[in-house]
């Protein structure tokens, strides 16, 4: 039997923001947004990261600066040599926050059109568990009425 198989890779990328933020955290923002909607959008700015959501019942956003914590664990440091906005969808977030348990930090890494590397580096270098999510395109006819309302 011969299988048709195609390699994907992930190519390095030298992302152009990095936000590193405490796990839990990361995990509270995004069952506490999937209430809200199905959809957030990401925006990383020089010193801050902000998670915002829109759906039938309103809206909501969360927004964490630079350090931002009295403890040095739930400490937020954001890393950006130029602002990234994205979109994507919060069941995965929900999905990627089960393994909090594993680490007390996560890493989120953005690049513009390019999928958003989410890292739980593990304590005592037993490793990491990285996950990868392309963001959200936005439909052709939502963007062309969108376009057509200008």
């Amino acid at each position: 039997m011969e299988l048709n198989q195609q390699r994907l890779g992930i190519p390095q990328t030298e992302y152009k923001a990095t936000v590193h933020m405490s796990s839990t955290e990361f995990q509270r923002i995004s069952r506490d947004l999937s209430v809200i909607g199905d959809t957030v959008v990401l925006s990383v700015k020089k010193d801050s990261i902000q998670f915002s959501v829109s759906g039938d019942i309103g809206a909501g956003s969360v927004s964490l600066r630079q350090g931002g914590s009295a403890d040095r664990a739930n400490e937020t440091i954001v890393e950006c040599s130029e602002p990234v906005t994205a979109t994507f969808g919060l069941k995965y977030f929900n999905n990627f926050t089960k393994a909090t348990a594993l680490a007390s930090t996560v890493s989120l890494q953005l690049f513009p059109g390019l999928p958003l590397n989410v890292q739980y580096k593990m304590e005592k270098d037993m490793g990491f568990i990285r996950f990868y999510l392309a963001p959200k395109l936005e439909d052709e006819d939502e963007g062309a009425a969108a376009a057509a309302d200008m």
